[in-house]
């Protein structure tokens, strides 16, 4: 689906749908508790639907059963170590470039366990066991790896522990897990230097009934039309979230000041696709770093964002860890691939509400992977556009 977007300022109330990293780790944690847990306010996207269906797939009685993550890469690496505590022979298969997304950290935690992990086209096959012990990977790839070792190895008949060789990044993402971990009954613990997590063995999941948060990953997307002249009330969001991306706020009060401005997006890397469009446009240079992870996402989102920018008239440049924008006064408006990616796609009919011409966004319909219901909030609040 192609759309082309009319520039006008949006204005009303909005409330952002609910969070998609707190509904993969809810319903996980559920099905391992038991029916009798209850989740309100579920979020709706195909990210969501993914970890629904691989849930069922997993519990399912087939001898080895098909997991089919669609583009989720948190469905994927949540559900890899739990696969192989319940049930030891499992196949995954996605779309687009969710199995080129790094596992290496499994690949070698699964190699000392002495589990068989083969990947032909797409198809990516595990066989083995985990067992209780030590486990050590880096913090700087992904917290995702640590997020799917967390709900596995209290399954485990004895005790472990996570071991991380480098600092953690997107921590908040851990903190996620542990807090919807504790809602559910089940505890680990940060060493004293935050280096190290333990996790308690033969621990079971206790059914909870929990209430999903508003996503402030998707609530930057509203800000940043707020940054550029919007009038939007943004509701129904906890400032004391354990979602990082609330780190919104306060970069957006960074951005509105003029000058050279360097900022550390390692723990939010989600907010760059929002954040570029207001550094487009700020008074000053801004130089997103410690960003190479990026371009490892739906698409090279480096790559992507900075081709946004450039496509609707501002002036972005791509480094190996960073993106640098020069703020232009307005932009033009123009021609976006939105590369398959929701977040570039949002980026870019934000973008599009103070653009001085016409945007149009080619792939708009990748929005589903995230806020299927973007798009209507854009023209309930005043958003003009018109599908090609």
């Amino acid at each position: 689906m192609d759309i082309q977007i009319t520039p006008a300022p949006l204005s009303g109330t909005v409330t952002p749908p609910e969070s998609k990293s707190q509904s993969h780790r809810l319903l996980i944690a559920s099905a391992l508790a038991g029916e009798a847990s209850c989740i309100h306010r579920l979020a709706d996207s195909q990210d969501i639907t993914a970890t629904r269906r691989c849930l069922e797939a997993l519990f399912s009685p087939v001898d080895t059963p098909l997991l089919d993550c669609g583009e989720s890469g948190s469905t994927l690496r949540f559900l890899l170590p739990l696969a192989l505590v319940l049930r030891g022979s499992v196949s995954f298969t996605g779309r687009g470039r969710l199995l080129d997304r790094p596992l290496g950290p499994y690949m070698t935690i699964f190699q000392e366990q002495g589990v068989w992990m083969h990947r032909q086209d797409h198809l990516l096959t595990v066989t083995g066991s985990l067992s209780p012990g030590k486990y050590v990977l880096p913090g700087d790839v992904s917290s995702q790896f640590v997020s799917g070792l967390l709900f596995a190895l209290p399954l485990l008949w004895d005790d472990s522990e996570i071991h991380l060789t480098t600092p953690l990044e997107s921590r908040d993402y851990v903190e996620m897990t542990l807090s919807v971990l504790r809602a559910f009954h089940i505890q680990a613990e940060w060493s004293p230097d935050g280096t190290s997590l333990f996790v308690a063995g033969n621990q079971q999941y206790i059914p909870a009934k929990v209430t999903v948060e508003s996503d402030w990953s998707q609530a930057a997307f509203w800000y940043a039309a707020n940054f550029l002249d919007s009038a939007l009330s943004i509701e129904g969001l906890r400032f004391d979230s354990a979602q990082g991306d609330k780190a919104v706020v306060s970069l957006c009060s960074q951005l509105a000041q003029s000058g050279e401005l360097n900022l550390n997006l390692s723990d939010c890397p989600d907010l760059v696709p929002p954040l570029a469009v207001m550094a487009a446009t700020r008074n000053g240079t801004t130089r997103f770093f410690n960003v190479a992870r990026l371009r490892l996402k739906e698409s090279d989102r480096l790559s992507t964002t900075a081709a946004m920018v450039n496509a609707l008239g501002g002036r972005a440049e791509v480094l190996p860890d960073a993106l640098i924008f020069h703020g232009v006064p307005q932009l033009s408006g123009g021609i976006v691939d939105g590369a398959n990616d929701h977040r570039i796609v949002m980026a870019a009919a934000i973008a599009a509400t103070a653009c001085s011409g016409p945007v149009t966004i080619l792939g708009a319909q990748a929005i589903q992977k995230s806020y299927p219901a973007f798009f209507e909030e854009f023209q309930r609040l005043g958003g003009m556009l018109h599908v090609l």
